[in-house]
């Protein structure tokens, strides 16, 4: 369990108060140093028991530090939850000074030259509605108004979502919602503005055709997308709305229903929008492909000497169909995840919910692969990396040049029914992830096993579609009945 003692900062303000610091002591030395955003008069602090003396009953200051210790205890004992409840990893001075932050919307501290040394600025106090000046008094402090939409969406994402996964996640959600505001603006009233308490299930409905229809919006009013542009990567040409199904739509609004629990939970709305949406959408995904070790060792052996940096996609390619992890994960992989001959990692888009190790052990191929490219990557990984997008478009032209272009069977996310699609067309990183899972699991046939070598967590429901793709375990299956 947390422990946590608290300190006065040496530092005065403009009017004379200090601010509480907290040290909190979390795990197995483990330890973070917080500042509480709450100030008091040092001549009001027991330095020696460092705890806000009661002052004198029916003193106009009794009822303020009454007040303040009563907040001080109750912020003690929610930062003791969340380090009960979130993963250790997850609990870093930014995060957890995050959530002092959302936890004491009410409460502000002077704003005077201590402003450079405090965690929580006046940017970041603008956003959830504090005032800029003031201290925590009882009868100066008054009632607040309701946080703009987005700014409390972008102090969400900032102090939430914890993996670098999930926080792209709930940008792309935002973008998308600050177009469906600009949409509403243009067809309705121009001073039109989304809220936290007005947003109600009509809002959802409206929202999901917003985004079934971006394709032909895209046309009509390309002003919006200039200025909330569907992807933010540097490209060369801006990128259209894709087409969305509703397995896009399904994960959006498990984003957009989170956000609103927390303001639930912060007390920002009364209640929440979805429990009266009605939806018609329903999760389908086909069933994984992926490619053979036969076509693989094609795609190894194929001589790319005559086009140096397509060969060395490729050997990474390869290499990832061995290590099967996420292509985020396989990105920030160093010669410091080698470990006895094995990688060594945790999952970032798990981050959060099971910070576990990963450990994948090695065969000779692969450390032949490390060896190739040793050294050549001046930060220190694995391989001479380039971005995601361009990795993607060199495994299809590889898949081409190497003749890997067998027909497979997919679903189109958009309209939910069956296509049939060249595989080189399709090809992207997370093939070599699927690759790596399929066939292991062929030859070993143990979810579980295979499970903890992929990072894929119990249960999960993308790992049960891979049990799909195996036929001949299938029919050794029948084989027992004769």
């Amino acid at each position: 369990m947390a422990t946590i003692k608290r300190s006065l900062s040496k530092k005065r303000a403009l009017n004379g108060k200090s601010e509480i610091l907290l040290r909190v002591n979390i795990n197995h030395g483990q330890q973070v140093r917080l500042k509480s955003t709450l100030f008091i008069n040092p001549d009001n602090y027991d330095s020696e028991q460092n705890k806000i003396k009661k002052g004198k009953p029916g003193s106009a200051i009794f009822m303020e530090l009454h007040q303040l210790n009563k907040t001080l205890d109750a912020l003690e004992s929610h930062l003791c939850d969340i380090c009960i409840e979130e993963p250790h990893s997850t609990l870093t001075t930014e995060y957890l000074q995050g959530r002092i932050h959302t936890f004491l919307k009410p409460v502000s501290e002077p704003h005077d030259d201590m402003q450079s040394s405090n965690n929580t600025s006046s940017t970041v106090k603008k956003r959830v509605g504090l005032p800029r000046k003031g201290t925590y008094d009882q009868t100066e402090t008054k009632e607040t108004k309701e946080p703009d939409f987005f700014e409390a969406l972008e102090q969400f994402i900032a102090t939430r979502p914890a993996s670098t996964w999930r926080k792209k996640r709930y940008e792309v959600l935002m973008r998308a919602l600050q177009r469906f505001e600009m949409y509403r603006k243009i067809k309705r009233i121009k001073t039109y503005k989304l809220t936290l308490r007005g947003f109600n299930v009509d809002d959802i409905n409206d929202f999901e055709k917003f985004l079934r229809s971006e394709e032909e919006l895209y046309e009509k009013y390309p002003k919006i997308y200039e200025k909330h542009p569907c992807d933010t990567r540097k490209v060369r040409k801006k990128a259209k709305p894709l087409p969305k199904g509703d397995n896009t739509i399904i994960n959006m609004f498990a984003c957009l229903r989170y956000f609103f629990r927390d303001c639930i939970e912060q007390k920002l709305m009364d209640e929440q929008p979805f429990a009266k949406y009605k939806g018609n959408t329903t999760e389908r995904y086909g069933t994984p492909y992926y490619i053979t070790l036969e076509e693989r060792d094609i795609i190894a052996s194929h001589d790319f000497s005559g086009n140096p940096s397509l060969e060395t996609q490729r050997d990474i390619f390869i290499f990832h169909t061995l290590i099967g992890c996420r292509v985020s994960d396989l990105y920030r992989l160093t010669y410091k995840d080698i470990i006895n001959g094995a990688i060594e990692y945790i999952a970032s888009k798990t981050l959060k919910d099971r910070a576990s190790t990963i450990r994948v052990p090695l065969n000779q191929r692969g450390l032949d692969l490390i060896e190739k490219y040793k050294g050549k990557d001046p930060e220190g990984k694995l391989f001479p990396f380039i971005s995601q997008q361009k990795y993607n478009v060199a495994i299809k032209k590889i898949f081409t040049v190497c003749g890997i272009t067998r027909m497979v069977t997919i679903l189109n996310a958009a309209t939910g029914q069956e296509e049939k699609r060249p595989i080189n067309e399709l090809a992207s990183s997370h093939l070599a992830r699927r690759t790596f899972v399929g066939n292991l699991y062929k030859k070993v046939k143990d979810p579980n096993l295979v499970g903890a070598l992929s990072g894929h967590k119990d249960g999960s429901r993308a790992f049960a579609r891979y049990r799909e793709i195996d036929d001949d375990l299938k029919k050794e299956l029948i084989s027992i009945l004769d």
